[in-house]
């Protein structure tokens, strides 16, 4: 499959760099945190909140396999946490080019501050939290993604430019 699949930890902009890359080339965005949410019937905070952790992960596997069975080409958002489990990072690598969008824990403060819908982010010491969860995910993600993308202090057409660059569009 040629999709395009974005991951990188919360507050990199697989959302928004995946909603510009799919308007410039005619593709169709998902995020695959909005389609846990449709097949819940609830947000997020209110799955990790109800039902907990391992249920979110076992339906992001469902979400991905889903996917799978999809023809159309498309741009693909997944959540933070997403390529943790290695059966997800397989399926993602059968999706389509896996893209990290790599960013550090400063830019991600700066970016999710105030931002109350990150079960993850809630509590004690956000600042160590975010330092701990990327040092630990940062290598989970290189070994899933097939190209990577550094994007602290850059614009999303700037990401979106080098994206093209590296896949081999004019």
């Amino acid at each position: 499959m040629k999709n395009v699949i974005l991951i990188g930890f919360m507050g990199a902009g697989k959302t928004t760099v995946g909603e510009r890359y799919g308007e410039k080339h005619g593709l169709p965005m998902v995020d695959t945190d909005w389609l846990i949410e449709e097949r819940a019937g609830m947000t997020i905070s209110e799955i990790f909140a109800q039902k907990g952790e391992d249920e979110f992960r076992r339906t992001e596997t469902a979400v991905l396999q889903t996917l799978l069975s999809d023809t159309q080409e498309k741009v693909i958002s997944v959540g933070g946490g997403l390529p943790l489990r290695e059966e997800n990072r397989r399926l993602l690598k059968q999706l389509g080019t896996v893209i990290y969008l790599e960013v550090n824990p400063d830019t991600v403060l700066k970016r999710l501050k105030g931002d109350t819908t990150r079960p993850l982010l809630q509590g004690g010491d956000v600042t160590r939290r975010v330092e701990e969860l990327i040092a630990a995910r940062g290598p989970i993600y290189r070994e899933a993604a097939g190209l990577i993308v550094d994007v602290n202090g850059r614009s999303v057409d700037e990401i979106v430019t080098e994206l093209e660059e590296r896949m081999g569009f004019e």
